[in-house]
């Protein structure tokens, strides 16, 4: 899948832009789209799909440029750790769902149109 933007964006607008697009792609995949902005004390998750039997709890990582480094190299052991601590609360907010989850990435280069799915990245 490409990222079109006509112009380079400000960080938050390419940020909006990125989760509409990841959601575009996991969608169109077969995934469930649960919510989006899921936010609590403890963190925020970007976007929460049910893929099967699976919860997926997804970081939506964008780059202007890619001499900025690769956008998946942002979700570093701390954010990780955040996403979990915010996912294992959702489970227990929605015991109806799927109680096995794991964490996606989905990295958006905007300057090269690239978008990567990166599956199960604690895993």
């Amino acid at each position: 899948m490409k990222f079109v933007s006509s112009q380079q964006l400000p960080p938050k607008k390419l940020g909006d832009q990125g989760e509409v697009a990841a959601r575009r792609l996991l969608e169109n995949k077969g995934y469930r789209f649960l919510t989006g902005n899921f936010r609590t004390k403890f963190g925020e998750i970007d976007l929460i799909f049910q893929d099967r039997e699976e919860l997926v709890f997804v970081e939506v990582k964008a780059r202007t440029k890619s001499e900025q480094g690769l956008p998946e190299e942002a979700v570093n052991r701390y954010k990780l750790a955040t996403i979990e601590r915010v996912a294992e609360f959702f489970m227990r907010e929605h015991p109806q769902l799927p109680q096995l989850g794991r964490i996606d990435v989905v990295a958006i280069e905007e300057d090269t149109g690239q978008v990567r799915h990166l599956v199960n990245v604690t895993g």
